[in-house]
């Protein structure tokens, strides 16, 4: 069981590692990076040039949100049926982001999904992001 385990998470810093190859962010299109665990998700904004990171944003901080803000969050007809649970939180985590770094004079993001499969929480997050006005 283990030995399984070890290699999805082999598998998973593969795939990050070809990625972090290729995506840079910077000052004017900074990196949108993705991590999630099995309770959270997390994710920044990061200028790779100055190897800073520009804010970040996670599950943890809708909590923090006000109710009347989640309210406002738009939720396309074709995905509304499949938003529930951490999906959810996933996509508000996204359009709430959106929403902070268009405040920042932040609109293009280079997308990186840390390794992870564009499936699921992942993809929401990106939805979300897009819904709230990121282009990427």
């Amino acid at each position: 069981m283990f030995d399984r385990i070890k290699e999805k998470r082999k598998k998973r810093e593969r795939r990050r590692a070809k990625i972090r190859k290729v995506i840079r962010g910077t000052e004017n299109r900074p990196r949108l990076s993705v991590f999630r665990s099995n309770k959270h998700i997390y994710l920044q904004f990061i200028d790779d040039s100055k190897g800073q990171t520009i804010f970040s944003f996670s599950d943890l901080d809708l909590a923090k949100v006000k109710k009347e803000e989640l309210k406002e969050i738009s939720l396309p007809k074709k995905i509304k049926d499949d938003l529930k649970g951490k999906k959810l939180k996933a996509y508000q985590v996204g359009f709430l982001a959106a929403k902070k770094a268009r405040e920042k004079k932040i609109k293009k993001v280079v997308f990186d999904k840390g390794g992870f499969k564009y499936h699921g929480r992942v993809k929401f997050l990106a939805e979300g992001a897009r819904q709230g006005g990121l282009i990427f």
